[in-house]
């Protein structure tokens, strides 16, 4: 029990880190205000009669998700390799607690921060289409047999997926690199390169693409058809995804396990 508390003190130690700066704040109250008003927007250029909650809340957060993965990026990027070059992970190190635990500490820090701010940007959303929109409209935008609810909750975890695949990566890559700009230029380029990167290497044409993470990152094509690319299934995306996250983690684990700090 006391090893359990010594964790969670562990744990909270480093969400303190992550909430004493401005900077964080500054992005949650980007993500509110951009999740506010999007509903707004979309009510004076669309009209009311035309669309319901549960559209309006989905078409909301495709635009303000992107916002959400950038601002996560950003603090799984700067997790590890801000102790590097703030010289504070000797502190760090010295203390009664392995590297493990440490790494573990962090990387569940940056995953509390990322479900503070989805469901911060869900619930604003849901909250403001309310406002401006009913129940009764339909734009056609669910083209699935799910109803609209379902289908916003299965987008919202689908984003989420991405969303959590998209921070490890730079969890991984400020790891093994020490370096934060790094972290975070690459995981961006791969977010925003990734679909450029399949339409050129499509994988029902390159088989090989069947087993690169980039096909299977976006699982939201699953929601309208159980084929998804190359002839991908659910299951086999999910397998796929598994094992570079497995991946991903043991390379970060082992890096920090073995790096030297004393130079």
């Amino acid at each position: 029990m006391s090893k359990l508390a010594s964790f969670y003190q562990l744990v909270l130690n480093e969400n303190m880190k992550i909430y004493y700066r401005i900077r964080t704040w500054i992005m949650l109250s980007i993500i509110v205000i951009f999740s506010a008003l999007m509903p707004f927007v979309f009510s004076l250029i669309g009209g009311q009669e035309q669309s319901n909650v549960w559209e309006v809340t989905v078409l909301s957060m495709s635009f303000t998700f992107f916002l959400n993965i950038i601002f996560s990026v950003v603090i799984a990027a700067d997790s590890v390799a801000s102790e590097f070059s703030g010289g504070t992970i000797k502190l760090l190190l010295i203390r009664p607690w392995s590297r493990s635990k440490i790494l573990l500490s962090k990387y569940i820090s940056v995953i509390l921060f990322s479900l503070l701010s989805t469901l911060l940007l869900f619930g604003i959303s849901f909250l403001s289409s309310n406002i401006w929109f009913g129940y009764e409209g339909n734009l056609g935008l669910n083209s699935s047999s799910w109803s609209d609810m379902t289908y916003t909750f299965m987008t919202f975890g689908a984003n989420y997926i991405e969303l959590l695949l998209i921070i490890t990566i730079a969890f991984m890559i400020s790891t093994l690199f020490r370096s934060n700009t790094f972290a975070i230029s690459m995981s961006l380029l791969i977010l925003f390169t990734k679909d450029i990167l399949l339409a050129i290497l499509n994988p029902d044409k390159y088989e090989w693409m069947d087993y690169v993470i980039f096909t299977h990152m976006n699982l939201s094509g699953y929601i309208n058809s159980s084929i998804g690319p190359g002839g991908s299934t659910f299951l086999f995306s999910i397998v796929i995804l598994g094992v570079y996250y497995v991946v991903f983690m043991l390379l970060a684990w082992v890096a920090f396990n073995k790096r030297d700090v004393s130079t």
